[in-house]
């Protein structure tokens, strides 16, 4: 009997989800590609993110050559129907690795199951089972990040001396958390690896443009020159390339911005693991082989692990777990849509320059770190009350590296905390004064972080007191956070300050 033909999503891109050793298809299966132009028309993409993908899967339907059958078809159902060979009597049997979203299981679990199999997902360190074992042995108790954290290196391996972690403690957090240099505007460090487009690059331009042009589809952001890998010899050149020269200053700066610098030491791997073309063990191992052999500093690799192997596995694994109607959490009540200038990167008509940093960032290359999507991007829309849903489907559509199951657990319950406090134990914003301490984005800015009232008012200082005095119920009982809302009390201003808020409403800031 013919070997089944594998079904590869656009995020399934790397030779491990075509490996038989580890529950991958028939060797030499036949493969099917499939670009859906539906998935563009639903939804406003950045341009960036719409190139990446559509290169990534022509590279590598490229790679394959005559093994791939690749279809350009208006939705998936058209594209599978122009697959069969209709010669036969009976429709060609599939395998495909369990897909990245609900959505997309939703339609694959929806098809004929005599016709296609659905092989257990790759590309995470865990499958599901595993986390289920981990859940039952914290029934009853907290799911928290570090937990799990611990427990996947101790299963693992990973930088263990025996039964204790490596240095003789799990978190160096405490070493990772310094501000950026004074008097620099860069790191200095080694640049990362940079990518070099060709002929597909053109060719994809090319059909975006004339999609655009046709009015089939509308993007958001720039589509400048590709920035990220599309292929797996890209993705292991911008791995070794991190490993070997920008590692070693990764951990101290790792929550640091600077506003000429937006990628300082990150690895900007998470678009490659993304897309299926690195597998996590792969990053994790390499990272602490570097520690072990060629002498990185143990914070700097435990801090790119613990990004790996803790929050990017927790994430996924809290996306399943969680359940659909995660999706629709909105324990702060929050409502209010979000505005012209946010949907449309329009960086220009924001006066803070910390925003108008992060938000022109977004625009021209579809990717910032971890900490101003955190204390830029998602403190703005926590503290403006702004639709959960809303918000993370613009994190989803606006950034290189965002899918579902990656944007749905990060905005809702880290971000927004939305889920009321199941992943995080507090809210996670802050007046200007930390953004002051982490940046040189405050330097030149009109508003100044001290500022709660008046022209020079910061809106991250007085967003903060206002977010503080609408959930006061709320936030009071929140053992980190009733302090600070004990502080509201000494605020001499803050019907001024409320005053203010109201006044500005949805206007850019």
């Amino acid at each position: 009997m013919a070997p089944r033909t594998h079904w590869l999503f656009g995020d399934q891109l790397g030779p491990h989800f075509l490996d038989p050793r580890h529950g991958g298809p028939d060797e030499d299966a036949p493969v099917l590609m499939i670009e859906a132009r539906s998935v563009f028309r639903r939804r406003r993409f950045h341009r960036a993110k719409a190139h990446l993908v559509l290169s990534a899967m022509r590279h590598r339907a490229a790679e394959l050559g005559d093994r791939v059958r690749y279809v350009q078809a208006e939705t998936y159902a058209q594209g599978l129907a122009e697959a069969r060979d209709r010669r036969r009597k009976d429709p060609p049997r599939l395998t495909v690795h369990h897909p990245t979203s609900r959505a997309a299981l939703t339609f694959v679990s929806s098809l004929d199951q005599a016709e296609i199999e659905i092989l257990k997902p790759r590309g995470f360190l865990l499958d599901h089972a595993e986390f289920a074992e981990w859940v039952k042995e914290h029934a009853g108790g907290s799911l928290r990040m570090e937990g799990f954290y611990r427990w996947t290196r101790r299963r693992h391996d990973l930088l263990m001396e025996g039964g204790t972690p490596a240095g003789g403690t799990w978190n160096l957090d405490h070493d990772n958390r310094e501000p950026p240099p004074k008097n620099r505007s860069t790191l200095g460090v080694p640049e990362p690896w940079s990518a070099t487009e060709d002929e597909i690059d053109a060719e994809v331009r090319h059909d975006l443009d004339r999609w655009e042009r046709d009015g089939d589809v509308s993007f958001v952001g720039r589509d400048g020159p590709r920035r990220f890998p599309v292929t797996r010899r890209e993705a292991l050149a911008a791995l070794r390339r991190f490993v070997s020269e920008r590692l070693t200053d990764f951990g101290r700066y790792e929550d640091a911005m600077l506003a000429a610098d937006p990628v300082m030491s990150h690895s900007l791997l998470s678009v490659p693991l993304n897309l299926g073309l690195l597998d996590p063990a792969e990053c994790v191992e390499r990272a602490e082989r570097a520690w072990r052999e060629d002498g990185a500093p143990l914070n700097s690799v435990e801090g790119f692990v613990r990004q790996i192997a803790g929050w990017r596995e927790y994430v996924w694994q809290l996306y399943w777990h969680f359940g659909e109607d995660y999706r629709t959490r909105n324990s702060l009540r929050h409502t209010a849509p979000l505005p012209d200038w946010f949907l449309e990167l329009d960086a220009d008509a924001v006066t803070a320059n910390c925003l108008s940093t992060v938000l022109a960032q977004v625009r021209d290359t579809g990717w910032t770190h971890h900490i101003p999507r955190l204390m830029v991007l998602g403190s703005r829309a926590l503290q403006d009350g702004w639709e959960p849903a809303a918000v993370t489907d613009w994190f989803h559509r606006c950034f290189v590296d965002g899918y579902d199951w990656v944007m749905l657990p990060n905005v809702v319950g880290m971000s927004q905390y939305a889920d009321g406090g199941l992943m995080t134990t507090k809210p996670y914003t802050s007046g200007g004064a930390y953004i002051n301490k982490m940046s040189d984005l405050c330097g030149p800015c009109a508003y100044r972080p001290t500022h709660r009232t008046g022209d020079h008012a910061c809106p991250y200082t007085a967003g903060y007191w206002a977010f503080l005095h609408r959930h006061r119920t709320t936030l009071s009982a929140n053992h980190r956070m009733a302090r600070a809302v004990k502080g509201l009390d000494r605020l001499k201003d803050l019907d001024e300050l409320l005053d203010a808020a109201e006044d500005r409403g949805d206007h850019a800031p």
